[in-house]
């Protein structure tokens, strides 16, 4: 049987005539490209009761953190909110750095991707800058919709750690990757270290080396993979530590 992969949805309030709905919402890129990596999709709906994040995590094989709003400024040690942060939801916050945790403590696979990267980085004790283009000397746009590049496109490159396991997963030094983010990691939490930069030294990439699979990316990798198929590689490998955990836990 394939791995189960839990994948973290984003919130949204909908105000229709018929009443007001809070949804999670959830891009199909991520769905497919765990597909394609050969996994099995699950949606992880925020709840209040942290509680359930033991029961789930009991369920799933890997954990996918997914894109989306801010996390909340207070969580990081930051007294005030820059006038670029939006979309920060408390309850979001709160069920994903539970499952963090959780996942972290278990040595179950994680991939965080964009806003994913940051809270896994937040949730173990790192920092991140609020606004790049104001608070870093960036030498990159690191939001390529304003140079008019699609979601598909390269917008940089960036530079790969040597031995690191983003050398592992993709099998080289230099990985071309979209950017659509205006924060990032500042302080790489304790147990993560940076696997890969981009031009201007911001960071695009951590793990976990004494987990067996924690990787954090802040581009978009389930954008760009029909495209370019070497973005296909970190769900490829996720998928892969899955099974092993997957079938480590058969075998108990």
């Amino acid at each position: 049987m394939k791995p189960l992969i839990g994948i973290t949805p984003a919130m949204s309030l909908d105000t229709l005539p018929h009443g007001t709905f809070e949804r999670h919402l959830l891009n199909r890129a991520y769905v497919d490209a765990v597909v394609a990596g050969g996994g099995v999709p699950l949606i992880l709906p925020a709840r209040e009761d942290e509680a359930q994040v033991e029961d789930l995590l009991e369920v799933v094989d890997g954990l996918l953190l997914s894109g989306g709003g801010d996390v909340a400024p207070a969580r990081y040690g930051d007294a005030a909110i820059h006038p670029e942060t939006y979309g920060i939801h408390p309850l979001r916050d709160a069920w994903e750095f539970a499952l963090v945790a959780g996942a972290f403590a278990r040595d179950t696979p994680i991939l965080a991707i964009c806003r994913g990267i940051q809270v896994l980085n937040v949730a173990l004790g790192g920092t991140l800058v609020q606004d790049v283009a104001d608070q870093w000397p960036a030498a990159v746009q690191h939001r390529q919709q304003e140079l008019g590049l699609d979601t598909d496109e390269v917008g940089h490159e960036i530079a790969v750690v040597a031995g690191s396991l983003a050398s592992d997963v993709f099998g080289t030094d230099r990985v071309g990757v979209n950017s659509y983010h205006h924060q990032a990691v500042r302080d790489v939490a304790p147990g993560l270290v940076t696997v890969s930069t981009a031009p201007d030294g911001v960071i695009e990439a951590i793990a976990a080396p004494d987990r067996s699979f924690v990787l954090g990316v802040q581009w978009h990798p389930e954008l760009m993979f029909e495209r370019h198929p070497d973005q296909l590689l970190p769900f490829a490998a996720f998928v892969e530590a899955a099974a092993a955990r997957k079938l480590t836990g058969a075998l108990r």
